[in-house]
């Protein structure tokens, strides 16, 4: 061996002395993620200087009452400073500044509040005060553009009558007979004394914006409040804030997304679907807002629009979703219909888009592998968005594992993508076990951003020498509507076999352990973890089926989307076909499952009845030898809520993976969970 020179020894210990002196980076664990902030809003003042945002802060397991977490009000400057305007135990909602900039609104239930009340809280902070209070909960506002006026949305008032027998123990419920329409209401914002008025329209309100240039309102109008009309019914409609009167009505076909009037109020933005049987509103449509057919302004683009807002009375700035990145761009608005990228594929992940038409401004909620959702600040002439805020500056002390895009092909030679979460301190040339996670919908995707949550396990998995992989699978959204319709009469088909190639792609890269491969997902994820462990048994060592579909027969007399799953899903009913849905359902493949599976329901959830549950919960039992558990979450809907149910949850699918991917298997783990952190 060569003798090293005295230089190279002393820079040696200079590198040694300040590794030492570093404090050593600790992994993401279960609690972590339960603290997690996330940025949930933004709206950019109308001079492009400030953003005013929501904040989300769960309540501490075992410290706090337990509930779901708290929304604050926060104020950011375009340079990064920020301040807490509203905070503690309150739940802000639908944030905007006043038409004069001079305040910033918002909805909460606060004080001796009975309902949620629309309060305005001075842009340089102060008291918040009171603006307008009603006899129901205020759901949505808009200001006059000389904000003398604002028309909201609230359900009429439950009648006298009806409480007073309610307190006397009648509290039986006609099923989907008694609803609760949403209706518009304009009240004067100088008489404290004037009545809100009530403008007499048919159907059930939602999304309202007051023209910016007239005495008009647009709001979208469902037939019914049910789950199934407000999906795939509802219709932009044009009123006179004054009478009430239906201007214009459009037909968007199928789905609704964001819609919005052009600044001289003479044509209408509406993101919508392509057709009744798109699965997602995703095409950019415009139309006179006098009246007229909506025009497709990008037809044929292989990825979806997600935000829209008019940056002047000729151009409408957009966020798309392609493939597992977001892109910001100016459209023209008239029939050369030209497209600007603005923010190309490769940077944050962005979503909430607000603009500053003055300044030409936007504000983004952006997220990064690196961190949940943040503010995000473009000023014009920016070469890119940049972060203002830090919500979780304890995240700089944890280790991540790297994060990367991964492209594979399906069996049928489709071109899939999905994302990877690496293990942390990876070893080169040793297999990892996996696990994967498929997303809900199935008309949703993964994007390349944070993808850490309590039901996803991510960085907390790879910090345990897990792989993570996130397929987005045919069906998913961000690839246009061809690839969104991919699975169409197809249910637990082609899709799901997506997943498998996914696997066997790792697989065949060398990190993965084929005889460690998990699975786990919510929903029609759920779905998935129930097929994957059914059907696809051999291949999967663990399963953790979040409020997840076993029996499509059942699930369609279950659930309050029965008309949307015919429409963008299966193209025909249960008794159009009953053997293929019976053979489609993972209870009809239990028998042969070898597949350890960990099963978890809310008690209250609509959308996947608990029944669902229960029906793989008990045909396991009945015909397969493989370790089964099921534990209810009382209380919780479809995605839980509650602090302690995330918690419980997060503990308990790591539990579950860590016993049967790492550990001895065999029966189940104890069925009790440990909540201290490091115990």
């Amino acid at each position: 061996m060569k003798n090293l020179s005295a230089k190279t020894l002393l820079a040696g210990l200079a590198l040694l002395v300040v590794a030492l002196a570093l404090p050593a980076l600790a992994q993401l664990t279960p609690h972590d993620v339960a603290r997690l902030r996330n940025v949930t809003d933004v709206a950019l003042s109308p001079d492009g200087t400030r953003v005013a945002y929501t904040l989300f802060v769960p309540r501490t397991p075992l410290q706090d009452e337990d509930g779901a977490a708290w929304v604050e009000l926060h104020v950011v400057t375009a340079d990064g400073v920020s301040r807490p305007y509203v905070t503690g135990q309150v739940n802000v909602s639908r944030i905007s500044w006043t038409p004069d900039g001079q305040g910033i609104a918002f909805l909460a239930k606060r004080g001796a509040d009975k309902f949620r009340s629309l309060y305005v809280i001075p842009a340089d902070g102060g008291e918040a005060r009171r603006l307008l209070a009603h006899d129901a909960d205020i759901a949505e506002y808009a200001f006059s553009p000389d904000g003398q006026r604002v028309a909201f949305l609230a359900e009429e008032a439950e009648p006298k009558e009806a409480k007073e027998l309610k307190d006397k123990g009648f509290k039986q419920k006609v099923f989907e007979e008694e609803l609760s329409y949403v209706r518009v209401w304009v009240a004067e914002l100088g008489d404290e004394k004037a009545k809100p008025r009530k403008l007499e329209v048919e159907g059930s309100a939602s999304s309202l914006q007051w023209s910016p240039a007239g005495n008009q309102l647009a709001l979208a109008l469902a037939p019914t409040p049910l789950v199934d009309d407000d999906l795939m019914a509802r219709k932009v409609h044009i009123l006179d804030a004054d009478t009430g009167k239906v201007v214009a009505r459009f037909e968007n076909p199928g789905k609704l997304g964001p819609f919005a009037l052009s600044p001289d109020g003479k044509q209408l933005a509406v993101v919508s679907a392509a057709d009744i049987n798109d699965p997602d509103a995703g095409r950019l449509m415009l139309a006179p807002a006098s009246g007229g057919a909506l025009h497709d302004m990008l037809p044929d683009i292989e990825y979806d629009i997600a935000d829209i807002a008019w940056q002047d009375a000729r151009s409408i700035m957009f966020v798309a979703d392609e493939g597992v990145w977001t892109t910001f761009n100016r459209l023209n608005a008239d029939i050369s219909n030209y497209r600007t990228p603005i923010v190309q594929v490769g940077g944050p992940v962005l979503s909430g888009l607000s603009v500053a038409r003055e300044t030409r401004a936007a504000a983004f909620i952006g997220q990064t592998p690196e961190h949940p959702t943040e503010v995000y600040f473009m000023g014009h002439g920016d070469p890119g968005p940049r972060r203002l805020t830090d919500s979780n500056p304890w995240l700089k002390e944890k280790k991540l594992a790297a994060q990367e895009v991964v492209e594979y092909k399906a069996r049928d030679g489709l071109r899939l993508e999905g994302l990877l979460i690496r293990p942390l301190d990876e070893e080169k040339g040793k297999r990892y076990p996996l696990i994967v996670s498929v997303h809900g919908g199935p008309e949703a995707h993964y994007r390349n951003g944070w993808l850490t949550a309590y039901a996803t396990p991510g960085q907390v998995a790879a910090a345990n020498s897990y792989a993570v992989f996130y397929p987005n699978y045919r069906a998913s959204t961000g690839r246009g509507v061809a690839f969104a319709k991919a699975d169409h009469g197809d249910p637990a088909g082609k899709e799901f076999d997506d997943v498998v190639d996914g696997v066997d792609h790792l697989i065949e890269t060398g990190l993965v352990d084929k005889a460690r491969v998990g699975v786990t997902g919510g929903s029609y994820g759920g779905f998935a973890t129930g097929w994957l462990t059914t059907f696809y048994s051999e291949r999967f060592a663990a399963g953790v089926m979040l409020f997840g579909i076993s029996d499509l027969i059942s699930k369609e007399g279950t659930t309050d989307i029965p008309n949307e799953n015919y429409l963008v899903h299966y193209l025909k009913h249960v008794w159009d076909d009953w053997e293929f849905f019976r053979g489609r359902s993972p209870i009809f493949h239990a028998g042969k499952s070898v597949t350890p599976l960990l099963i978890a329901h809310g008690e209250a959830d609509t959308r996947v009845h608990p029944v669902q549950s229960l029906e793989m919960y008990r045909y396991r039992k009945l015909r397969s030898k493989a370790p089964t558990r099921l534990v209810w979450y009382p209380g919780e809907p479809h995605g839980f809520r509650r602090a302690a149910s995330r918690l419980d949850y997060s503990l308990r699918m790591m539990q579950w993976f860590d016993h049967y991917l790492k550990g001895p298997g065999g029966e189940p783990p104890a069925a009790e969970v440990k909540y201290e952190e490091g115990r």
